[in-house]
């Protein structure tokens, strides 16, 4: 069998294998963990398209029929998809009349977590009848996403289940779910792909073979989150050395969280060195033998402090000037 499409997307290997690997599995509510980039959401919808396909197999969904049509399009009527808003609108998913109607009309921003009320919603769906006869699904990610009443409102429907729904719950952080959520559902570690099908879904993504393997270090070895460093592979050798030059440009147009996430990054690699091991994310011919001891663990505490509030609505600018300023400083300090 060919590898499968999702909405003319080629489904990456390793999550091929694992739906498939699932699917003969029993059980009504899934937990799917590991850290982000490998592919947890895809994951999570290939299940409920499965569970869902008027024609599926043990491999999963066909594909091609209405209920699989109906996924693609995101309007399939026994499919509730439980997100934070701002995950809904960048993967297109329609929010709720009312929600839509208050952010169209500026009364409120998009939640970054997933609304009590969105779950209230969820929890009257999976009480109501199939609307295409193959039982219902539920999808909640990122899971862990969830606050205390979102979550304990799912609870008792994960608990008693009403007919015939089965839920997938996909988190990057499972760690932060209440227990109680851990322990009623059955639990899948995610597979981690070797390099080579990594690289070469990377360039079936249109990634040039001389980028992927860059990005693909970048990312720690995750394919889904190397995409995100297209725009900076040219640059990502670089950055090292620019940053202990105190170059500030070398972030220009990233968040805030990028910013910490890549500095995180090279302490890292930094610290490898200075104990003997092989740097994870950069090449070690690319890292500048700079900062001490003392300076490198002070550096990751501070980056450590900063990413606890790197979502704040400070001045991302400033913010970045303050990051490199303390990068600089810490790179150049040999104590």
């Amino acid at each position: 069998m060919s590898d499968p499409l999702v909405n003319g997307n080629l489904v990456a290997p390793w999550i091929a294998a694992q739906t498939q690997a699932l699917l003969a599995q029993r059980g009504h509510a899934w937990l799917l963990a590991g850290p982000s980039g490998l592919g947890q959401y895809e994951l999570a919808l290939a299940l409920a398209r499965a569970w869902l396909c008027e024609h599926a197999t043990s491999q999963g969904a066909c594909g091609s029929c209405g209920s699989c049509h109906a996924i693609d399009v995101h309007a399939h009527a026994d499919l509730c998809v439980l997100m934070p808003e701002t995950v809904m609108l960048a993967l297109n998913w329609p929010l709720s009349e009312k929600a839509q109607d208050e952010i169209d009309g500026k009364k409120r921003k998009a939640s970054k977590e997933i609304r009590v009320e969105a779950m209230r919603d969820a929890v009257e769906f999976a009480q109501r009848t199939s609307a295409r006869g193959r039982g219902k699904a539920v999808l909640v990610f990122p899971a862990e996403r969830m606050n205390v009443y979102t979550a304990n409102a799912l609870l008792k429907t994960l608990e008693e289940p009403a007919g015939d729904v089965k839920f997938v719950l996909a988190s990057d952080a499972a760690h932060q779910l209440l227990p109680t959520i851990r322990s009623r559902c059955l639990g899948h570690t995610m597979t981690w792909p070797d390099q080579s099908s990594a690289l070469d879904w990377l360039q079936g993504q249109g990634v040039p073979a001389n980028q992927a393997s860059v990005m693909l270090r970048a990312a720690g070895g995750r394919p889904q989150d190397a995409l995100q460093f297209a725009p900076i592979a040219g640059l990502w050798p670089r950055l090292p050395r620019a940053v202990q030059a105190g170059d500030v440009s070398v972030f220009k147009d990233w968040t805030p969280a990028q910013t910490v996430d890549a500095l995180h990054k090279l302490c890292h690699d930094l610290l490898a060195l200075r104990c003997g091991a092989a740097p994870r994310f950069f090449e070690a011919a690319d890292l500048p033998k700079a900062g001490g001891w003392q300076a490198l663990s002070d550096w990751a505490k501070s980056l450590s402090e900063a990413m606890r509030t790197v979502e704040h609505p400070f001045n991302a600018g400033l913010m970045q000037e303050a990051l490199v300023s303390q990068a600089q400083l810490a790179l150049n300090t040999k104590t």
